[in-house]
């Protein structure tokens, strides 16, 4: 199977805490997805796991992680289209 370029497909932006968590797995991920779940389907078939960590059984998007598209909060139904940039994000607590 081709790689999907970046005129066919949407890039995903992984935070470290995944990429440590899922050995081989880039900061930065092309794919073919019409939807934010699609795209988390994607990574999931590359490495089993992660879809678990991006979104609970709901399914909904995990409380501690922030799913953006073109600089816009994201939910698992917000379409895509190619060319687009996901960027899946941890929150971040202290005090």
């Amino acid at each position: 199977m081709t790689e999907p370029t970046t005129r066919e497909a949407v890039l995903v932006r992984l935070p470290t805490v995944l990429t440590i968590l899922f050995p081989g797995a880039p900061p930065r991920v092309e794919l073919r997805a019409g939807t934010v779940a699609e795209a988390i389907d994607g990574l999931n078939e590359r490495w089993p796991g992660m879809g678990d960590r991006i979104r609970d059984s709901s399914p909904a998007i995990r409380r501690h992680i922030n799913i953006f598209v073109d600089g816009r909060r994201a939910r698992l139904d917000t379409p895509l289209a190619p060319g687009m940039e996901v960027f899946v994000l941890t929150a971040i607590s202290g005090g």
